[in-house]
């Protein structure tokens, strides 16, 4: 089960914790946006423009003419080159959060990277580039790897950093496009133990409609700090989210820590529907992605955006909350933090 080296236990810190960088795949799947790509770059750099002003960003590209495309938009945005690091890695796609190594810390407080296995959310049969990109990616930089010998992508799961891990059984535990066939949800939850220090699995049900995952947390509740929980609600009783996220709220006000306290529950809005011929696209303002000094939002020119702007200025007042436009980007079926995993300090180097 153990690819190389270190035994647990270890410890996966929570997205506010501080980052060494925070890793990109620059988008080359034009499939994933058909017909709005031209777009996509641009709006990579403008998450990269703050990004980069307080953590170093690390971008996966295709080849050589890739980076210096890359190249050329960002220096049109003003950006430091100097603060990106740059490998030559091909992918299948461009969803980092799902395929990179999901960072961890050992008890000596040094940076492992698990290398988890990912099968295209069961779903789509290219992904083998993706993933073998964790494997690549701990090779490159000297780290330590495990290999848990489960499928797990990291917007599936959400975590306080001390202890608790938020999840939902229609992505993990559902026969449609089932992770772990044959697992059971204690095995699953043993494997959170060990490889990622959870002590606790705080279960939802259901995702935000549209999703083509099948139910990631990451569109749905996320930790805020390490007894509060924001999550979405959807107040229309007509809209297909109502009831689903109405019950995964009834869930959070009953789950309890590690102390058996009830969590502070906070709550987003959904933005109204957005469609493309015909597609439900999953629009959610849960998947803001938290850097060093900002909270990037994805937002949809929606009168909700302020409403959700708001929200997270009072979630998190020592921040920067930065609006960044994802109506195209929705397109591909995830926006901001579909599209990064962050890469945390070593707590021995912070120590």
């Amino acid at each position: 089960m153990t690819a190389v080296t270190p035994a647990p236990p270890f410890r996966m810190p929570a997205e506010w914790e501080p980052h060494e960088a925070t890793w990109l795949a620059w988008p080359h799947e034009r499939s994933d946006w058909p017909g709005k790509f031209a777009p996509i770059p641009w709006v990579y750099a403008e998450f990269i423009r703050y990004v980069s002003l307080h953590e170093r960003v690390r971008i996966l590209v295709q080849d050589t003419s890739a980076r210096a495309g890359a190249e050329r938009i960002l220096r049109k945005t003003g950006i430091n080159l100097a603060a990106i690091d740059f490998y030559l890695r091909p992918t299948d796609r461009s969803w980092t959060r799902d395929f990179c190594p999901i960072f961890v810390h050992d008890a000596q407080g040094r940076t492992v990277a698990t290398d988890w296995i990912f099968n295209g959310w069961a779903k789509y049969a290219n992904h083998k580039r993706d993933n073998g990109a964790a494997r690549w990616i701990a090779s490159k930089l000297k780290l330590p790897r495990v290999e848990p010998g489960f499928v797990l992508e990291g917007g599936s799961i959400d975590v306080n950093g001390a202890g608790l891990l938020l999840t939902t059984e229609e992505c993990l535990l559902s026969p449609i496009q089932a992770r772990n066939p044959g697992h059971t949800r204690e095995e699953i939850e043993a494997a959170f133990a060990r490889f990622l220090g959870i002590r606790k699995t705080l279960w939802l049900n259901r995702g935000i409609a549209g999703d083509d995952t099948h139910g990631h947390v990451d569109d749905l509740a996320r930790f805020v700090d390490a007894n509060t929980i924001v999550t979405v609600v959807e107040r229309d009783p007509a809209d297909e989210n109502h009831e689903p996220l109405r019950e995964n709220l009834r869930l959070l006000r009953a789950l309890r820590d590690l102390r058996g306290r009830p969590f502070r529950i906070a709550t987003l809005p959904m933005p109204a529907p957005i469609v493309f011929e015909g597609q439900r696209l999953p629009a959610s303002y849960a998947n803001f992605y938290i850097a060093n000094r900002h909270v990037l939002v994805p937002v949809f020119n929606d009168p909700n955006d302020r409403a959700a702007l708001n929200t997270l200025a009072r979630l998190f007042p020592d921040r920067t909350i930065v609006p960044i436009y994802c109506g195209d980007l929705v397109l591909g079926l995830g926006t901001l933090h579909c599209m990064t995993q962050q890469q945390p300090v070593a707590a021995a180097v912070r120590a």
